[in-house]
C-alpha cells in the first residue's frame, strides 16, 4: 500500500503526517489522524507539565493490537529543531540522548511516530550540568490488586490526600488512562530524592499499617489480592511515570485524566469504576470546561 504522505505546519514548523486513516484502536476505530488531533488539542494544557523532562516514548506504530516498543533515545531521523538533552547512565554506562517535548510542533511529531503513551520522570533539566535534577514532584502510584478496581483506588488515595495535607502538601488525582490512580503534589523548598523517597515510602507504610485489608506497599504481587497496591518506589530519578494526558495503549483511547476530589468520593462512594474513564474524546471536552486541573503542578 502505497505511504499517504502531508507536509502540515505546525507554529513554524514542518511536518511529515503519513496514513492519517490507519486505525490504531481497532476496538473503537479511532485513527492515527485522531490520535494526532487529540495531541494538538490537548497540547496547551499538556505540555507546560511534559515540558523540560526527558521523554519516553511507547511507541505502537501499527495499532495497540500489534507488537510495541519503548523508545528512549532520540530517534536518528528526528528533525533537527527537535530539541534533545544526553542524560548520563546512573551505572557509567554511555548516557542515553533523550527527546524533550518543549513545543506543540514535538508533540505532534511524536504523535505522528505513533507514540501513543508518553512517560516522563519527576524532574525538569532546567539549566544544571549535574543530570538526573532533584525531584519536584511527589507521586504515589495506587495500582488495584486482583478482586479490586478504581473504586477502590479511590478510597486509597483520599487517605493519600490526607497524609499529604498533614505534610502541607496539596495532593491532586487523576487516573493511569488504565485501572489504576495516581496522586500528586508539588514538592517545596529544596527537595532530595532521599527525603522524597522516604517521604513516599512511610506514607506508604503508615496507610498500610492503619489499613491493613485495604492498602499494601510491597510490591509482591502474591499478597495484593483484595488490596491496592501504593507504589511508592516510582519516586526515583531513574523512573517515569504515564504524562497526565498522555493516551494509553489500551482497546479504547482513554487517557491519564486529572479528576477533581469530588469526583474521587463520588467514584469511592458510589462504586461505579466508569465513573473514572475517560477517552480522548471525553478529555479535550473536560480540559474545554473545566481548564488544567493539573495547572498547580507546574
Amino acid at each position: 500500500m502505497a505511504r499517504e504522505e502531508t507536509r502540515v505546519a505546525v507554529e513554524g514548523r514542518e511536518i511529515n503526517i503519513s496514513n492519517l486513516d490507519k486505525v490504531l484502536f481497532p476496538a473503537a476505530g479511532f485513527t492515527k489522524g485522531q490520535l494526532i488531533d487529540y495531541y494538538a488539542k490537548v497540547g496547551p494544557a499538556m505540555l507546560p507539565h511534559i515540558a523540560d523532562r526527558p521523554l519516553t516514548m511507547k511507541r505502537f506504530p501499527d495499532g495497540v493490537e500489534r507488537p510495541y516498543f519503548y523508545e528512549k533515545h532520540v530517534p536518528s531521523h528526528a528533525p533537527d529543531w527537535v530539541r534533545t538533552i544526553d542524560v548520563p547512565s546512573s551505572d557509567g554506562e554511555e548516557g542515553v540522548e533523550y527527546t524533550v517535548i518543549d513545543e506543540l510542533a514535538t508533540l505532534v511529531w511524536a504523535a505522528q511516530l505513533g507514540a501513543i503513551e508518553l512517560h516522563v520522570p519527576l524532574w525538569r533539566i532546567g539549566r544544571r550540568r549535574n543530570l538526573p535534577g532533584p525531584p519536584d514532584l511527589i507521586v504515589f502510584d495506587l495500582d488495584p490488586g486482583e478482586g479490586t478496581d478504581v473504586v477502590e483506588c479511590c478510597s486509597v488515595a483520599l487517605l493519600v490526600r490526607q497524609m499529604l495535607d498533614d505534610r502541607g502538601l496539596e495532593g491532586l488525582a487523576k487516573t493511569s488512562g488504565s485501572k489504576g490512580l495516581q496522586v500528586y503534589a508539588k514538592l517545596k523548598g529544596r527537595a532530595t530524592w532521599d527525603k522524597s523517597r522516604t517521604d513516599a515510602h512511610d506514607i506508604a507504610t503508615a496507610l498500610e499499617k492503619a489499613h491493613p485489608d485495604e492498602v499494601i506497599s510491597v510490591m509482591r504481587k502474591s499478597l495484593r489480592k483484595g488490596k491496592v497496591f501504593i507504589d511508592w518506589s516510582q519516586n526515583h530519578p531513574a523512573k517515569t511515570t504515564v504524562a497526565v494526558y498522555s493516551v494509553r495503549g489500551r482497546a479504547q483511547p482513554t487517557a491519564s485524566t486529572p479528576v477533581t476530589w469530588d469526583e474521587v468520593e463520588a467514584c469511592a462512594t458510589a462504586g461505579k469504576a466508569d465513573l473514572l474513564e475517560f477517552t480522548a474524546t471525553d478529555v479535550i471536552d473536560r480540559v474545554n470546561k473545566m481548564g488544567d486541573l493539573f495547572a498547580t503542578l507546574t
